[in-house]
């Protein structure tokens, strides 16, 4: 049904993160013709590698939280993908479980977080419902007018590459605490994703990191007084 929903808007790229058989008599039944996304779709391990690629990442929920800040409606998550989608810039839209959509650790590989407006007494829809709203919003957008500059934005990989690298040396100096890292590392994630790095940048915040590192090679990790 979501491969249904894709088609009827006219995207094609279907990408699967495990999830059960694709070519279950079931899932070939309710594709109808639309089966031919289901089979072309690349099934990836995790949701990471799924993303690798990719400069321009949303993930889906309709839970808002402590983490969970500055979600967009999916007519402002169309104006920002075609402003900045384009060639060199693939983008992703993240959708989760049926029954429990993306979980705050899922949703934090994700520049931009989105939700559907919906009434609160009954919030929740189904994946392929969802999959359709945010798809015709996609459409209705257009293509990118073009024009300014060009869009270099650093990857997912070239991304949490770098938020690793933080993670460990920010962990080391004693800025996060060790029992629950998290925390803080989920804010600079949005403070890093609202600012847009493109490769070089994240190079030079890489060599930075580096160097904070070697500077305090010989830290214990406690704060003198």
């Amino acid at each position: 049904m979501a491969c249904r929903a894709m088609k009827n808007m006219g995207f094609t790229r279907l990408r699967l993160v495990k999830g059960c058989d694709r070519f279950h008599p079931e899932s070939l039944k309710f594709a109808v013709s639309a089966k031919d996304l289901l089979e072309q779709a690349e099934v990836f391990p995790d949701l990471a590698s799924a993303l690798a690629d990719c400069t321009i990442t949303a993930g889906t929920t309709r839970r808002h939280g402590k983490y969970r800040q500055e979600i967009l409606s999916p007519p402002e998550l169309a104006g920002i993908f075609r402003a900045q989608a384009g060639p060199e810039c693939r983008a992703a839209i993240v959708f989760g479980r049926e029954d429990s959509g993306l979980t705050t650790d899922e949703l934090s590989l994700c520049r931009w977080h989105a939700t559907i407006p919906a009434a609160e007494e009954y919030g929740s829809l189904n994946l392929s419902q969802a999959i359709l709203v945010f798809c015709y919003e996609l459409g209705k957008a257009g293509a990118s007018p073009g024009g300014g500059r060009e869009m270099q934005i650093a990857n997912s990989a070239e991304m949490e590459s770098m938020f690793e690298q933080m993670n460990n040396c920010l962990q080391k100096i004693g800025f996060l605490n060790e029992q629950n890292p998290g925390h803080i590392m989920r804010s600079l994630r949005r403070i890093f994703f609202r600012s847009e790095l493109d490769s070089r940048e994240v190079s030079i915040l890489r060599g930075m990191l580096t160097q904070v590192e070697w500077a305090s090679s010989g830290f214990d990790g406690r704060k003198r007084s």
